[in-house]
């Protein structure tokens, strides 16, 4: 059976873990039902039985919130220099942005580019 690769928030997680420890439903069944593998669910018990809902807080930093270089696909800067780097380029794209006369209006989703002939492109 092919399995999509679903994203599932900390609150998610404990939920599915806390249904298995009611002792209503089996392993295999919840994997079945919440479409995970019993390796992952495995993990995530041992992660939450160590840490709580703490450890099943995603790692890979795709929806961490705590990491500023996310959207930018960009590792974390080891060092002082690589931080300005960093920072430099936001300010060069932000720079090549302006000239070619867009504004950005909203934030995620509803971030919209709006030029200044009051057009608004996506």
């Amino acid at each position: 059976m092919s399995r999509k690769n679903n994203m599932r928030t900390p609150e998610e997680k404990e939920k599915i873990i806390l249904e298995y420890y009611s002792g209503n439903i089996g392993r295999n069944e919840i994997c079945r039902k919440y479409e995970i593998t019993t390796e992952v669910f495995r993990r995530w018990r041992i992660k939450y039985d160590k840490y709580g809902i703490k450890g099943l807080e995603s790692q890979t930093g795709k929806t961490s919130h705590n990491n500023p270089n996310a959207g930018l696909h960009l590792r974390k800067p080891k060092n002082k220099i690589e931080e300005l780097e960093i920072e430099l380029m936001k300010k060069d794209i932000e720079i090549a942005r302006l000239k070619k006369g867009y504004v950005v209006k909203g934030v995620g989703q509803e971030k919209e580019f709006v030029t200044s002939f009051n057009k608004n492109i996506k």
